[in-house]
């Protein structure tokens, strides 16, 4: 498509957008009294406005019921997290039975790696990618310590080329045959948190099932954002946090999906709790621990129903749309600022690099872009114009349009606030 820069070129994409009644469902914060330009999707998305009624229906059933809530509000309490099996197999590409909800993503990457890092003395390394997220950094760390290992022995991670700022997958399956019989498990992130690289997670989970070591994704970026396969791609295990792309609150409870190879394995090791015990059973009170079938015999504790609420109001407007339909505007949108910015550039003869690969199959709703001789000054300008981004050192905005709830006209009015922040700071 030959892109416009202008508002009437805007206009007419938002025109033919399919998902543009969409906006309507999200409540977005304001700065001056004007509705923001919000880009920070990939941190926190927006409230949906059903989520609220979601919730409030919660509240309503413990004042009117209390205990009996559990198993006779609308939607029952003590198995409201089985609701979330079928759509969220969609989102992931798996089966109903492999995934579920529980506990928050870094509680969940540390109950996964307890069924699927289980060290030997010949089969003890791990593989990450550089500059982890920090929190799976520390959870790398502190699960090696606990098995008695020193971190510098266990943790391998593949590094960017020189003068490079995306991971070269050909690399990571190197380091993966590299590493070879004393590689134990290969846990990395879908997406890059910094720069938005999107890896070929389903060659990688091959090569590293070659070697014989176990393959686990953490999807903080990806669930709701690309199209994934969970099940296809042979995966073993994988987690993804609820309040980035799936718009489901602050903190709120983290998916997990766990291969339906491995449901019937009973020298897995696992961490059983009163949820994860055979349903049918459970109010018998029994010594001994039967896990549930499926993904289902990983949980531990009660599950938050007040957190599952908002969720629950996510997961069921992405089933309405399908994944499809999202991922087709989200190309279009993040092509569209990218071209806004690199016209913005041009302008204003100002270096805007955008490190975020170009191939749509290696992106998904997220542009990184360094600001070359702009300073963070830039960043706050735009913050104060409404334009709520997202800046990490050095010098670098995320910019997330996410497909659910940003308009193409918002592109082009950003690339106009962009341009007066440059001239002006």
């Amino acid at each position: 498509m030959n892109f416009q820069n202008t508002r009437e070129f805007a206009q007419s994409l938002d025109a033919q957008d399919q998902l543009k009644k969409y906006q309507s469902e999200f409540e977005f914060p304001k700065v001056n009294g004007k509705k923001t330009i919000y880009f920070t999707g990939n941190s926190l998305g927006l409230m949906p406005k059903r989520a609220k009624k979601y919730v409030e229906d919660v509240m309503n059933d413990w004042a009117n019921m209390a205990v009996e809530g559990h198993f006779y509000a609308e939607k029952p309490w003590w198995d409201y997290h089985e609701r979330f099996s079928n759509p969220l197999s969609k989102i992931v590409g798996a089966k109903p039975s492999e995934v579920s909800v529980m506990n928050t993503l870094t509680v969940n990457l540390h109950m996964m790696m307890v069924s699927f890092y289980n060290p030997t003395s010949t089969r003890f390394k791990i593989i990450c990618e550089e500059k982890a997220f920090p929190s799976d950094q520390y959870m790398f760390q502190t699960q090696v310590k606990f098995h008695g290992l020193d971190p510098k022995d266990v943790i391998v991670e593949v590094k960017r080329r020189e003068g490079e700022h995306n991971l070269r997958n050909e690399d990571i399956i190197a380091k993966i045959n590299q590493v070879g019989d004393q590689l134990a498990l290969v846990l990395i992130g879908g997406i890059n948190y910094y720069t938005g690289q999107v890896l070929d997670m389903e060659n990688i989970t091959k090569a590293g099932h070659v070697v014989g070591a176990k393959v686990g994704w953490d999807l903080a970026h990806a669930a709701g954002n690309i199209e994934l396969k969970l099940h296809d791609w042979q995966v073993d295990f994988a987690c993804w946090c609820s309040y980035k792309y799936m718009n489901a609150g602050p903190g709120s409870v983290s998916g997990y999906f766990v291969h339906e190879k491995h449901h019937t394995n009973k020298n897995l090791n696992r961490f059983g709790g009163w949820y994860g015990h055979n349903k049918e059973r459970r109010f018998l009170m029994e010594p001994e621990y039967t896990p549930n079938e499926g993904a289902l015999g990983w949980q531990s504790s009660c599950t938050g129903v007040l957190a599952m609420a908002p969720y629950l109001a996510s997961v069921e407007m992405f089933d309405e749309i399908g994944m499809e339909a999202l991922v087709e505007k989200r190309n279009l949108i993040t092509a569209y600022l990218e071209f806004i910015v690199e016209e913005t550039a041009k302008e204003t003869r100002t270096n805007l690099e955008i490190i975020t690969p170009k191939n749509q199959a290696e992106r998904g709703s997220q542009l990184s872009v360094i600001l070359h001789g702009e300073g963070k000054e830039l960043f706050h300008y735009l913050m104060k114009q409404g334009v709520v981004t997202d800046w990490r050192e050095p010098a670098v905005i995320r910019l997330a349009p996410v497909p659910l709830y940003t308009t193409f006209e918002e592109m082009y009015d950003f690339g106009q606030i962009l341009k007066t922040g440059i001239q002006t700071t």
